[in-house]
C-alpha cells in the first residue's frame, strides 16, 4: 500500500465522521426545536395532576392547582364523570425586557374522572387550601345478597 492510499482512506474517514458529526447535530437541533414547541402547547393545554385514594367510607381526589383562585376552579358531575375545570391566568407583570424561562403553566384547564357506580353523588363535598383541590365522594352501601345454589 502506497502512502497516498493510505491519506486517501484516511480522507474518506475524516468525510464520513464529519458527515455523521453533521447528521447528529441536525438530530439534536431538530429535538431542541420539537421540545420548545411541545412546551409551548403543554403551557397553553393542561390538566391538573391528582392523587386518588380509596377508604372503605370514601373516594378522595386530590387536584394540584397552585396559584389558581378557588373562584376560577369548577367541579361538575356529568355522566358519572367529576370533572374539575376551570383557568389559570397569566400574570402580565413584566412588561418591559425579555422572560428567558417561562415553565409555569396558563390558560384554561380540564380534568375529567370517571366515578365508580358506587358513589353518592349527591354528597360530594370539596374544599381547596394552599393550591390543593380535595374531592370528598362518599360510598354508597354495597348492594348484594347471597344466592343459594340449588
Amino acid at each position: 500500500m502506497s502512502i497516498y492510499g493510505w491519506n486517501n482512506d484516511f480522507n474518506q474517514l475524516e468525510r464520513s465522521v464529519n458527515r455523521l458529526f453533521d447528521d447528529f447535530m441536525k438530530d439534536l437541533n431538530t429535538v431542541k426545536r420539537s421540545e420548545r414547541n411541545q412546551n409551548e402547547v403543554a403551557r397553553r393545554y393542561w390538566s391538573p395532576l391528582i392523587d386518588v385514594h380509596e377508604s372503605d367510607k370514601e373516594f378522595i381526589v386530590a387536584a394540584d392547582l397552585p396559584g389558581i383562585p378557588k373562584e376560577q376552579i369548577n367541579l361538575d358531575v356529568h355522566d358519572n364523570t367529576l370533572v374539575i375545570s376551570g383557568e389559570n391566568k397569566q400574570e402580565q407583570k413584566y412588561k418591559d425586557g425579555n422572560t428567558h424561562i417561562q415553565e409555569r403553566r396558563f390558560g384554561s384547564f380540564t380534568r375529567s374522572i370517571p366515578l365508580p357506580r358506587n358513589v353518592k353523588v349527591d354528597e360530594i363535598s370539596a374544599k381547596f387550601n394552599q393550591g390543593v383541590l380535595e374531592v370528598s365522594l362518599p360510598k354508597s352501601e354495597a348492594t348484594g345478597r347471597k344466592v343459594t345454589i340449588s
